[in-house]
Formats: C-alpha cells, sequence, structure tokens
C-alpha cells in the first residue's frame, strides 16, 4: 500500500498512470482520494462523515475520509463495503518521528497477498478480537518523499462493515508488543482496493458514513 498523501499504495503493481491526489478538509471532515493505473475507480465526497467509492479494472486506489492530525478517538462507520481482489475498509493514517503507516482493518477482500507480515500477538475487547502485524517498507513512497518504515496492522478475526473503533486501544496494544507510534498526521476511515498477478482485474463497491 502507498500512502494517499505521496501517491502510491505499497502493493500495487507498477501503473502507466499517476493521478494528482485530492487533500481538502470538508464540513469538518479532511478527505483524501488518490489512484494510479487504468482502471475505473470513482470516489464520491458526501454531505457530512459519508463516501462512496466502486471501482473495476487494474491499477489502484485509496479514498476516504476522517481527521488531520489523527489520533486516539472513537470512530463509529456504517455502510456497506463489497470487494472483489485484494482490498480494505480499514481506519488508515500516518505518523512520523517514527514514521509509520498503519491500518485498523475492519473488513478485507483478498488479504496481504504474498505479503511478508509478522504476527506480534492479538487482543479482545468489546469490540472484537484482532491480530496485530508488522511489516516493512524498503525505500517506498511515504508522506515524507521516498523512505524505508515500518507497517502497523491490527486486523479484525469477524470482518464487518458496521461498528466502533476506539484507535487509542490499538495504540495501546501496540505498544505493548513494542510497535511504537510517532506524532499523528492524518487519519481516515479508509477504502482501498489494488491489482495483482491472481486478480488483475479487482472490483467493487462501498458506502460509507462516519458518526
Amino acid at each position: 500500500m502507498f500512502s494517499t498523501l505521496l501517491f502510491a499504495l505499497a502493493l500495487i503493481l507498477p501503473a502507466a498512470l499517476t493521478a494528482p491526489p485530492q487533500l481538502f478538509e470538508r464540513q469538518g471532515y479532511y478527505w483524501s482520494f488518490w489512484q494510479e493505473g487504468g482502471g475505473s475507480h470513482q470516489c464520491s465526497n458526501g454531505n457530512g462523515g459519508s463516501y462512496t467509492a466502486k471501482w473495476s479494472g487494474g491499477g489502484g486506489f485509496v479514498c476516504g475520509k476522517g481527521w488531520s492530525p489523527g489520533g486516539s478517538r472513537t470512530v463509529k462507520y456504517s455502510g456497506t463495503y463489497t470487494p472483489t481482489g485484494p482490498g480494505y475498509l480499514a481506519i488508515y493514517g500516518w505518523t512520523t518521528g517514527p514514521l509509520i503507516e498503519y491500518y485498523i482493518v475492519e473488513n478485507h477482500g483478498d488479504l496481504a497477498p504474498g505479503e511478508p507480515w509478522t504476527l506480534k500477538g492479538n487482543f479482545t475487547f468489546e469490540e472484537g478480537t484482532y491480530n496485530i502485524y508488522q511489516s516493512q517498507r524498503v525505500n517506498k513512497p511515504s508522506i515524507q518523499g521516498t523512505s524505508t518504515f515500518y507497517q502497523f496492522w491490527s486486523v479484525r478475526t469477524e470482518p464487518r462493515s458496521n461498528g466502533t473503533v476506539t484507535t487509542g486501544r490499538h495504540f495501546s496494544e501496540w505498544q505493548k508488543v513494542g510497535m511504537r507510534l510517532g506524532n499523528h498526521n492524518y487519519m481516515i476511515l479508509a477504502t482501498e482496493g489494488f491489482s495483482n498477478k491472481t486478480y488483475p482485474v479487482p472490483g467493487g463497491s462501498c458506502s460509507m458514513t462516519l458518526s
């Protein structure tokens, strides 16, 4: 997956076309939309906390809305998410000092195809059970340019498209296993889809509302 801020997804195949990202605030929410490749990636910034996405074909995209800066908060969301191929519905963000890209994955299509994730543990609380993973990206685009950085992951064991995420609880559980965040940059509820060798023509749709 690559950053929505600096134009790349870390799991995506090289693409022929990269479009400039949309990054701005509207009605109290931070909006981000990035895409590359020759597929069709339609993301619409709705009123308030709502957005929709529909995608098909190659390349990849990530879009969503949230807050800048991010941090510890209770995120309530609801909607529908129907992917085919690789992709995630996740709370997604970045920190600096150290530079970390993180995901709290609530739902997903094909999960991390071919990715060298390291299982660090798991935890259960009133919102569900999550597995904790760590991975590293070497010389990849980030919010600070091309860099080497870690990715932190919480992956829900029972996928859902409606619920509540207490981000601070995940940050605390990560710290217990030595995964420490830095200073928060942006954080969004993100929909992401991308192609790979197994799914050269992924697709899907998503309609989400933050509250």
